[in-house]
Protein backbone atom coordinates (compact mmCIF):
# COMPACT_ATOMS: atom_id res chain seq x y z
CA UNK A 1 0.00 0.00 0.00
CA UNK A 2 1.44 3.42 -0.92
CA UNK A 3 2.56 5.56 1.99
CA UNK A 4 1.49 9.14 2.56
CA UNK A 5 4.41 10.66 0.66
CA UNK A 6 3.25 8.88 -2.51
CA UNK A 7 -0.32 10.20 -2.17
CA UNK A 8 0.92 13.76 -1.59
CA UNK A 9 3.16 13.43 -4.63
CA UNK A 10 0.21 12.26 -6.71
CA UNK A 11 -1.92 15.14 -5.42
CA UNK A 12 0.81 17.59 -6.43
CA UNK A 13 0.99 16.14 -9.94
CA UNK A 14 -2.80 16.18 -10.35
CA UNK A 15 -2.88 19.76 -9.07
CA UNK A 16 -0.33 20.89 -11.62
CA UNK A 17 -2.28 19.22 -14.41
CA UNK A 18 -5.89 20.04 -13.57
CA UNK A 19 -6.21 22.82 -10.96
CA UNK A 20 -8.59 25.49 -12.30
CA UNK A 21 -9.40 23.49 -15.43
CA UNK A 22 -12.74 22.17 -16.66
CA UNK A 23 -12.25 18.41 -16.98
CA UNK A 24 -14.04 15.40 -18.38
CA UNK A 25 -14.58 12.39 -16.12
CA UNK A 26 -15.77 8.90 -17.01
CA UNK A 27 -15.53 5.27 -15.92
CA UNK A 28 -14.62 2.80 -18.69
CA UNK A 29 -15.11 -0.05 -16.23
CA UNK A 30 -18.57 1.26 -15.34
CA UNK A 31 -18.38 0.96 -11.55
CA UNK A 32 -17.89 4.72 -11.13
CA UNK A 33 -20.09 5.78 -14.05
CA UNK A 34 -22.98 7.34 -12.08
CA UNK A 35 -20.63 9.35 -9.86
CA UNK A 36 -18.44 10.37 -12.80
CA UNK A 37 -21.48 11.91 -14.52
CA UNK A 38 -22.05 14.22 -11.53
CA UNK A 39 -18.64 15.92 -11.83
CA UNK A 40 -18.05 15.50 -15.57
CA UNK A 41 -17.65 18.88 -17.26
CA UNK A 42 -16.93 20.79 -14.04
CA UNK A 43 -13.85 22.75 -13.03
CA UNK A 44 -11.35 21.34 -10.54
CA UNK A 45 -11.01 23.79 -7.63
CA UNK A 46 -8.87 21.92 -5.08
CA UNK A 47 -6.85 18.74 -4.79
CA UNK A 48 -5.87 17.66 -1.28
CA UNK A 49 -4.05 14.74 0.30
CA UNK A 50 -4.72 13.75 3.91
CA UNK A 51 -2.59 10.78 4.88
CA UNK A 52 -3.41 8.02 2.40
CA UNK A 53 -6.63 9.69 1.23
CA UNK A 54 -6.88 11.95 -1.82
CA UNK A 55 -9.70 14.44 -2.47
CA UNK A 56 -10.42 16.19 -5.78
CA UNK A 57 -12.78 19.16 -5.39
CA UNK A 58 -15.07 20.64 -8.05
CA UNK A 59 -16.88 23.92 -8.60
CA UNK A 60 -20.24 22.30 -7.79
CA UNK A 61 -19.12 21.69 -4.20
CA UNK A 62 -18.54 17.96 -4.63
CA UNK A 63 -15.39 15.91 -4.16
CA UNK A 64 -14.00 12.69 -5.55
CA UNK A 65 -12.62 10.69 -2.60
CA UNK A 66 -9.93 8.16 -3.52
CA UNK A 67 -8.15 5.63 -1.33
CA UNK A 68 -5.82 3.35 -3.28
CA UNK A 69 -5.70 0.51 -0.77
CA UNK A 70 -3.39 -2.37 -1.63
CA UNK A 71 -3.96 -2.53 -5.37
CA UNK A 72 -4.95 0.96 -6.55
CA UNK A 73 -2.71 2.82 -9.01
CA UNK A 74 -2.72 6.18 -10.77
CA UNK A 75 -1.27 6.91 -14.17
CA UNK A 76 -0.85 10.69 -14.56
CA UNK A 77 0.60 12.16 -17.75
CA UNK A 78 0.56 15.08 -20.13
CA UNK A 79 -0.42 14.64 -23.75
CA UNK A 80 -3.18 12.81 -25.55
CA UNK A 81 -5.04 10.18 -23.55
CA UNK A 82 -4.72 6.63 -24.93
CA UNK A 83 -7.66 4.33 -25.52
CA UNK A 84 -8.77 2.59 -22.31
CA UNK A 85 -7.15 -0.74 -21.50
CA UNK A 86 -8.03 -3.13 -18.72
CA UNK A 87 -10.16 -2.35 -15.69
CA UNK A 88 -10.10 1.45 -15.52
CA UNK A 89 -12.22 2.68 -12.64
CA UNK A 90 -11.93 6.37 -13.53
CA UNK A 91 -10.41 8.72 -16.09
CA UNK A 92 -9.99 12.50 -15.76
CA UNK A 93 -8.73 14.53 -18.70
CA UNK A 94 -8.58 17.81 -20.57
CA UNK A 95 -6.60 19.14 -23.53
CA UNK A 96 -3.33 19.10 -21.58
CA UNK A 97 -3.26 15.65 -20.04
CA UNK A 98 -5.01 12.81 -18.28
CA UNK A 99 -5.15 10.65 -15.18
CA UNK A 100 -6.22 7.00 -15.08
CA UNK A 101 -7.17 5.19 -11.88
CA UNK A 102 -7.17 1.42 -11.48
CA UNK A 103 -8.18 -0.86 -8.62
CA UNK A 104 -8.73 1.58 -5.73
CA UNK A 105 -10.32 0.49 -2.49
CA UNK A 106 -12.46 3.64 -2.56
CA UNK A 107 -13.49 5.94 -5.39
CA UNK A 108 -16.70 7.85 -4.75
CA UNK A 109 -18.20 11.33 -5.10
CA UNK A 110 -19.07 12.95 -1.76
CA UNK A 111 -20.35 16.33 -0.61
CA UNK A 112 -18.59 18.84 1.62
CA UNK A 113 -20.02 17.46 4.86
CA UNK A 114 -18.99 13.92 4.03
CA UNK A 115 -15.54 15.15 3.07
CA UNK A 116 -15.21 16.98 6.39
CA UNK A 117 -16.27 13.84 8.25
CA UNK A 118 -13.78 11.68 6.33
CA UNK A 119 -10.91 14.05 7.11
CA UNK A 120 -12.01 14.15 10.74
CA UNK A 121 -11.48 10.41 11.02
CA UNK A 122 -7.88 10.70 9.82
CA UNK A 123 -5.10 11.38 12.32
CA UNK A 124 -2.65 14.29 12.03
CA UNK A 125 -0.58 14.16 8.86
CA UNK A 126 3.17 14.89 9.27
CA UNK A 127 3.45 16.06 5.65
CA UNK A 128 0.77 18.69 6.28
CA UNK A 129 2.72 19.72 9.41
CA UNK A 130 -0.45 19.14 11.40
CA UNK A 131 -0.74 19.61 15.16
CA UNK A 132 0.63 16.35 16.64
CA UNK A 133 -1.20 16.76 19.96
CA UNK A 134 -4.13 14.44 19.05
CA UNK A 135 -1.64 11.71 18.14
CA UNK A 136 0.29 12.22 21.38
CA UNK A 137 -2.89 11.95 23.45
CA UNK A 138 -3.83 8.64 21.84
CA UNK A 139 -0.30 7.24 22.17
CA UNK A 140 -0.04 8.33 25.80
CA UNK A 141 -3.33 6.62 26.67
CA UNK A 142 -2.70 3.35 24.83
CA UNK A 143 -1.03 0.15 25.95
CA UNK A 144 -0.85 -1.06 22.33
CA UNK A 145 2.66 -1.41 20.85
CA UNK A 146 4.02 1.79 19.35
CA UNK A 147 4.72 -0.22 16.18
CA UNK A 148 0.99 -0.80 15.87
CA UNK A 149 0.00 2.76 16.76
CA UNK A 150 2.27 4.20 14.08
CA UNK A 151 0.34 2.23 11.45
CA UNK A 152 -3.06 3.29 12.80
CA UNK A 153 -4.26 5.93 10.33
CA UNK A 154 -6.49 7.47 12.99
CA UNK A 155 -3.35 8.20 15.02
CA UNK A 156 -0.63 8.93 12.43
CA UNK A 157 -1.95 9.72 8.94
CA UNK A 158 0.11 8.46 6.03
CA UNK A 159 2.67 6.43 7.99
CA UNK A 160 3.15 3.02 6.39
CA UNK A 161 5.38 0.02 6.87
CA UNK A 162 8.61 1.67 5.72
CA UNK A 163 8.33 4.87 7.74
CA UNK A 164 7.13 2.89 10.77
CA UNK A 165 10.18 0.63 10.78
CA UNK A 166 12.66 3.36 9.97
CA UNK A 167 11.54 6.07 12.39
CA UNK A 168 11.55 3.57 15.28
CA UNK A 169 15.09 2.50 14.34
CA UNK A 170 16.30 6.08 14.06
CA UNK A 171 15.11 6.73 17.62
CA UNK A 172 16.23 3.38 19.10
CA UNK A 173 12.70 2.46 20.15
CA UNK A 174 11.47 -1.13 20.17
CA UNK A 175 8.31 -1.54 18.08
CA UNK A 176 6.91 -3.68 20.89
CA UNK A 177 7.10 -0.97 23.55
CA UNK A 178 3.61 0.06 24.75
CA UNK A 179 2.57 3.51 23.59
CA UNK A 180 2.10 4.74 27.15
CA UNK A 181 5.76 3.95 27.84
CA UNK A 182 6.96 6.31 25.08
CA UNK A 183 8.13 9.59 26.58
CA UNK A 184 7.02 12.98 25.31
CA UNK A 185 10.54 13.77 24.13
CA UNK A 186 10.71 10.48 22.22
CA UNK A 187 7.31 11.15 20.65
CA UNK A 188 8.30 14.69 19.65
CA UNK A 189 11.55 13.40 18.15
CA UNK A 190 9.70 10.80 16.07
CA UNK A 191 7.09 13.32 14.93
CA UNK A 192 9.72 15.84 13.83
CA UNK A 193 11.55 13.05 12.02
CA UNK A 194 8.38 11.96 10.23
CA UNK A 195 7.74 15.54 9.11
CA UNK A 196 11.29 15.71 7.70
CA UNK A 197 11.45 12.25 6.13
CA UNK A 198 7.94 12.13 4.68
CA UNK A 199 8.15 15.66 3.26
CA UNK A 200 11.44 14.76 1.59
CA UNK A 201 9.88 11.56 0.25
CA UNK A 202 7.07 13.58 -1.31
CA UNK A 203 9.53 15.73 -3.25
CA UNK A 204 11.92 12.94 -4.24
CA UNK A 205 9.32 10.33 -5.11
CA UNK A 206 11.28 7.72 -3.09
CA UNK A 207 11.92 6.94 0.56
CA UNK A 208 15.40 7.58 2.00
CA UNK A 209 15.84 7.29 5.75
CA UNK A 210 19.59 6.78 6.18
CA UNK A 211 21.52 9.69 7.67
CA UNK A 212 24.34 11.21 5.56
CA UNK A 213 27.06 9.66 7.69
CA UNK A 214 25.62 6.17 7.07
CA UNK A 215 25.28 6.38 3.28
CA UNK A 216 27.04 3.68 1.19
CA UNK A 217 29.77 5.97 -0.10
CA UNK A 218 30.65 7.05 3.45
CA UNK A 219 30.53 3.60 5.06
CA UNK A 220 32.08 1.81 2.09
CA UNK A 221 29.15 -0.59 1.75
CA UNK A 222 27.08 -1.66 -1.23
CA UNK A 223 24.09 0.40 -2.24
CA UNK A 224 20.66 -0.99 -1.58
CA UNK A 225 19.19 -2.96 -4.45
CA UNK A 226 15.42 -3.09 -4.09
CA UNK A 227 12.46 -2.22 -6.32
CA UNK A 228 11.28 0.28 -3.68
CA UNK A 229 14.49 2.30 -4.06
CA UNK A 230 15.98 4.49 -1.37
CA UNK A 231 18.46 3.78 1.42
CA UNK A 232 16.97 2.32 4.61
CA UNK A 233 18.24 0.84 7.86
CA UNK A 234 15.98 -2.15 8.56
CA UNK A 235 13.03 -2.30 6.16
CA UNK A 236 13.19 -5.59 4.22
CA UNK A 237 16.70 -6.22 5.57
CA UNK A 238 15.76 -9.16 7.79
CA UNK A 239 18.51 -11.76 8.15
CA UNK A 240 21.22 -9.21 7.36
CA UNK A 241 23.55 -7.32 9.68
CA UNK A 242 22.60 -3.92 11.02
CA UNK A 243 24.79 -1.21 9.51
CA UNK A 244 25.43 0.31 12.93
CA UNK A 245 25.73 -2.47 15.52
CA UNK A 246 26.16 -5.67 13.50
CA UNK A 247 23.16 -7.45 15.04
CA UNK A 248 20.94 -9.42 12.67
CA UNK A 249 17.85 -7.49 11.61
CA UNK A 250 14.68 -9.37 12.54
CA UNK A 251 11.19 -9.62 11.08
CA UNK A 252 7.87 -10.52 12.69
CA UNK A 253 4.18 -10.17 11.97
CA UNK A 254 2.29 -7.33 13.64
CA UNK A 255 -1.41 -7.10 12.83
CA UNK A 256 -0.98 -8.70 9.44
CA UNK A 257 1.96 -6.56 8.30
CA UNK A 258 5.65 -7.40 8.29
CA UNK A 259 7.59 -5.62 11.00
CA UNK A 260 11.36 -5.04 10.81
CA UNK A 261 13.70 -4.01 13.62
CA UNK A 262 17.22 -4.37 14.98
CA UNK A 263 17.32 -6.05 18.41
CA UNK A 264 20.70 -4.44 19.09
CA UNK A 265 19.74 -0.84 18.37
CA UNK A 266 16.12 -1.22 19.53
CA UNK A 267 16.28 -3.31 22.70
CA UNK A 268 13.05 -4.36 24.38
Amino acid sequence: MPEGNVIHNQARRLRRLFAGHVVLVDSPQGRFAADAAIVDGHAVTKIEAHGKHLFIGFDNGLWIHVHLGLFGKWRIARGEMPDPRGELRMRIWDDEGYAELRGPTRCVVIDQEAKKAAVGRIGPDPIRKADPEPAWIRVQRSSAPIGSLLMNQQVFAGVGNIYRAEVLFRHNISPFRPGNQVSRSEFDGMWEDLVLLMSAGTKRGRIDTVRPEHMPEVMGRAKREDRHGGEVYVYRRDGRECYLCGAVVEMADMQGRKLYWCPGCQPA
